[in-house]
């Protein structure tokens, strides 16, 4: 049974004033000293009826707190309309509503109490979503060397299709994905299929092999997670409590290790290969190098190939390393070069002219998002001998400018992408040209390349 602050102190205080009265009732004692003594003990009442009352003061303000926190999240979910993709997250057995408990943040967050509003997000940017698939949490501290947040956030939304976004919400918290990494294209869908496939037992799916990142947890569980982690962050990292906290819950201390680690296997369950990357090299922690990487994580995943067609390639650009433009065009690899010039260009020559009915070209990738094609424009090249010299000497017949070589404009890149149809009157294309018109700051990755015609 729980003993209130106001009930205990006076206990305590009464038992440790005892001596003092009886060493005054002993006889030969002064009367003064008696009437010192009954003056001390008089004041230690009074403080005490004091603490008893502000105890009380602070017990109610902290209720009124917590009933108005119940009252905004029920608010909050009775407005809010219930988004939910394709799939049948019943077959889960996940709940669709469960209220986080938080009345013990508090005890464990002492400091909380001096701000109301502590526990609530300081900006709100989205449409007050409930009931998605997956929230994802991105813990981010300020760095003295680099931030790597936008990176992050830019790899995490990297592709995603409109409905997938409207199924996910991303919290950003100042204080299980870190700030400082990159995920795989598709790793909303992969993770909703590694979930499919379990058993109702787990407790944390595992999505990368290193520390907190790309830890999957269920709703129900959440409220038990929390409190643990609030009782012990401060004496050990989070990744090492979710491996204590597994201990806790199915290991028998009558028997030996290897059963206590196939119990927490049951619970603990690994998906691989890994779908997030450490990326930051300057850690949260001031002065400090992590290098970390994770060795289940291939990279080729955040590749994404074409059958293209065959093609003679070549470039102005200056290649950086093993980064060439056959990797690219084979989805083996991207294309990276240094800053690009005005007149530098990329250049696909077929072996046999094409009709080429689209084409897609992705500049800048999820690791050097900045690395793009600036004021660089798609260009094709007729296989018509004749009509590439109507064109040199009469200009375009078509709705594209053409070059003084023959090229014929047809489009341009867009915040790193360029991607379009071709119009079927020009007939087959013997290549197609990628030209810088301006010199660019920045070096520059070709990622993916994507050449439709009607034979592939």
């Amino acid at each position: 049974m729980r003993l209130r602050l106001g009930q205990v102190l006076p206990a305590l205080c009464l038992c440790a004033a005892f001596p003092l009265l009886w060493y005054a009732a002993w006889p030969g004692s002064r009367g003064n000293d008696l009437d010192m003594y009954q003056h001390q003990l008089l004041e230690l009442q009074q403080r005490l009826l004091y603490a008893e009352k502000e105890n009380k003061k602070r017990s109610h303000e902290l209720n009124s707190a917590l009933d108005e926190i119940k009252h905004i999240v029920a608010r909050r979910m009775n407005i809010t309309k219930t988004h939910t993709g394709d799939m049948k997250w019943k077959e889960l057995n996940f709940p669709s509503k469960l209220p986080m408990h938080l009345t013990n943040v508090y005890y464990y967050l002492p400091h909380l109490r001096e701000y109301e509003d502590a526990i609530f997000p300081n900006v709100i940017f989205g449409q007050q979503r409930t009931g998605v698939s997956l929230v994802m949490g991105i813990p981010t501290v300020k760095r003295e060397k680099q931030n790597y947040l936008i990176d992050t956030l830019h790899s995490l939304l990297y592709k995603l299709s409109e409905e997938q976004k409207k199924d996910c919400i991303i919290i950003i918290f100042i204080a299980e994905l870190e700030d400082d990494i990159i995920a795989i294209p598709d790793y909303i869908e992969s993770i909703k299929s590694f979930a499919a496939q379990q058993s109702q037992d787990w407790m944390v799916l595992e999505f990368s092999q290193l520390g907190f990142i790309g830890k999957l947890f269920k709703s129900e569980d959440l409220p038990l997670i929390v409190e643990f982690f609030l009782m012990f962050y401060k004496d050990k990292p989070i990744d090492w409590l979710i491996d204590h906290l597994l201990w806790v819950k199915v290991c028998n201390p009558e028997k030996d290790s290897t059963h206590c680690e196939k119990e927490k296997s049951k619970l603990r369950i690994r998906a691989k290969p890994s779908l997030f990357q450490h990326m930051g090299v300057y850690s949260s922690l001031a002065g400090k190098i992590q290098n970390l990487k994770d060795k289940d994580f291939r990279k080729n995943l955040l590749l994404k190939a074409h059958n293209n067609p065959p093609a003679k390639l070549d470039t102005s650009l200056r290649i950086y390393h093993q980064y060439t433009l056959e990797k690219v065009y084979k989805g083996q690899d991207c294309f990276w070069a240094s800053a690009p010039v005005a007149g530098d260009y990329i250049r696909f020559t077929f072996l046999n002219p094409l009709e080429v009915e689209k084409y897609l070209f992705r500049s800048g990738n999820v690791e050097h998002p900045g690395d793009k094609l600036f004021n660089t424009t798609v260009e094709v090249l007729p296989a018509d001998e004749m009509l590439i010299k109507e064109l040199v000497d009469n200009g375009s017949k078509f709705n594209y400018p053409a070059t003084k070589d023959g090229y014929l404009k047809i489009g341009a890149f867009e915040n790193g992408i360029a991607e379009g149809s071709i119009n079927r009157s020009i007939g087959r294309i013997q290549a197609i040209r990628l030209s810088v018109s301006s010199d660019s700051p920045v070096w520059a990755i070709l990622s993916e390349v994507l050449i439709k015609t009607s034979e592939n």
